[in-house]
């Protein structure tokens, strides 16, 4: 419930609409009051108001619009330990979603300079890039981008597997055994935001992996768009 007792601190307003959020009062893409209501309601000034707003930004439980205001963020369904492998099929499972795929494309490209580097020592003529939206319960959830020699897995057997994974270790018979994973946050991507049915102000996480063999073989290299406000990631580290 709302309460109108305050101790003239952000902190109590900033602790109040945290508790409404998690409680439910305040529901998941729901718009807040102003922060002229919100001072009313619990009897602070409006500088507090900012203040804990502010904070509840940074921490993720709200989103700013400009000229529109202040939002409840999504809390992410699924979440994972970054240095846990898997593939994204295999990630929507275990959320109890059901995995599903939209084919975007399937071509044969030449090698880049950096396909070269990030595939050295191999020589690799033709790659396959595979351009695919994955689904969750059929909502889209991620935006995946991979490159493969296409002597591994080529473009006619694209369709057989959901997973890449999978579809190498049948055809290929090569088994992706770790990858080097670099994650960054990236702003409204113009052509992959609105595919994922991303609002203008939702954040994507970019995860790039580079695939390996137990023996140390490139495999694969991956370019992973997860939609922020559904998916986060954790890093489990260890004092050493």
């Amino acid at each position: 419930m709302l309460s109108n007792t305050n101790n003239g601190s952000s902190r109590f307003v900033l602790n109040q609409i945290k508790s409404l959020i998690e409680e439910g009062y305040y529901k998941e893409k729901e718009k807040l009051p102003t922060e002229y209501e919100l001072a009313q309601t619990f009897g602070v000034t409006k500088k507090e108001v900012q203040e804990a707003i502010t904070i509840l930004e940074r921490d993720n439980f709200i989103v700013r619009r400009p000229g529109v205001g202040n939002f409840v963020n999504a809390k992410p369904i699924f979440s994972s330990g970054i240095e846990q492998l898997g593939s994204v099929t295999e990630m929507i499972k275990q959320s109890g979603k059901k995995p599903g795929v939209q084919y975007i494309s399937a071509d044969l490209t030449e090698p880049t300079d950096e396909d070269r580097k990030r595939f050295a020592p191999l020589e690799i003529d033709k790659f396959a890039q595979i351009e695919r939206i994955r689904t969750a319960d059929g909502d889209p959830v991620v935006y995946c981008i991979d490159r493969v020699d296409q002597r591994l897995l080529p473009i006619e057997l694209i369709h057989s597997q959901e997973s890449i994974f999978a579809a190498i270790k049948s055809y290929a018979k090569k088994e992706i055994d770790y990858a080097v994973a670099y994650i960054e946050p990236i702003g409204y991507h113009e052509r992959i935001s609105p595919l994922l049915h991303c609002e203008p102000d939702q954040a994507l996480l970019l995860l790039r992996q580079m695939h390996y063999t137990k023996d140390n073989e490139p495999v694969l290299y991956s370019a992973n768009f997860f939609r922020a406000d559904v998916f986060s990631f954790y890093v489990l580290r260890k004092r050493m």
